[in-house]
């Protein structure tokens, strides 16, 4: 997409998470791609004269397309290119959204107060270690707090937490110097790792390429409940934290 010109932007269902603004199409069109970018989940592409804010919901999928492929059910919106193919937006759930700012996309309200990116430099141990102390909430709960850091969703900080051998009821505060930088390296090991095997599957996730996640063959600890652990051979054991399923095992992670 960089570099191209985008002729057209075709609203067929306006009504996402936030209804698409109506003079959105008549502010895109003729600008070029400069470049595409990601901030948390949210995908940027920065035009000419401001930055489109893309977000895939609970169940969206984008797909590059010749333009003149017919719609299925659930394509809510095409970004036309000079190329003649188009970004196509798929969305059974319609929680995904598509919005644009003039300005720097990092003050956009819904960017301004997240956390840093976990392989950032701004993410490492002093910096959990500083953010942990005086909170009583669990470190898994803190984890999945985007204000504090990005992209740690409910799988991956299960298994993050295994390998940090850091059991995930504990009081945030509790953490030393220490365990904050296992669970530093921790939380980037899981995330290369689910990179590098495209992602995780459950259900209806898909890459870019149509193909679904593999890192779920490899889970430690997530969805394992009653199975020995990997590790030591203990049973996985389960809870709930925030309405969310976690996993652990009660010999490794103390």
């Amino acid at each position: 997409m960089r570099g191209r010109r985008i002729t057209a932007l075709a609203v067929y269902e306006p009504r996402l998470r936030w209804r698409i603004p109506r003079d959105l199409a008549r502010k895109v069109a003729g600008q070029r791609i400069l470049r595409v970018g990601r901030r948390a989940k949210y995908l940027l592409l920065v035009l000419e004269s401001g930055t489109l804010l893309l977000h895939l919901g609970m169940s969206g999928n984008l797909r590059v397309v010749p333009a003149t492929t017919p719609r299925l059910a659930h394509d809510h919106f095409d970004l036309v290119l000079d190329s003649g193919l188009a970004l196509r937006f798929n969305d059974p759930r319609r929680f995904g959204s598509l919005l644009y700012t003039s300005g720097e996309p990092d003050g956009h309200p819904l960017l301004a107060r997240l956390g840093p990116e976990p392989f950032s430099t701004a993410f490492d141990a002093g910096y959990l270690y500083r953010i942990t102390r005086g909170r009583r909430v669990a470190i898994k709960q803190l984890l999945m707090n985007s204000h504090l850091v990005v992209g740690v969703g409910n799988i991956y900080a299960s298994e993050a937490l295994f390998r940090a051998r850091l059991r995930p009821g504990r009081a945030a505060r509790s953490l030393a110097r220490a365990d904050a930088a296992r669970l530093v390296r921790g939380v980037r090991t899981v995330l290369r790792q689910a990179i590098r095997s495209g992602g995780t599957t459950l259900r209806d996730y898909l890459g870019a390429d149509g193909a679904p996640g593999y890192f779920r063959q490899r889970l430690y600890v997530y969805e394992r409940r009653g199975k020995p652990c990997r590790r030591c051979g203990s049973p996985v054991r389960a809870m709930t934290q925030g309405q969310r399923s976690t996993y652990y095992c009660p010999t490794c992670q103390k």
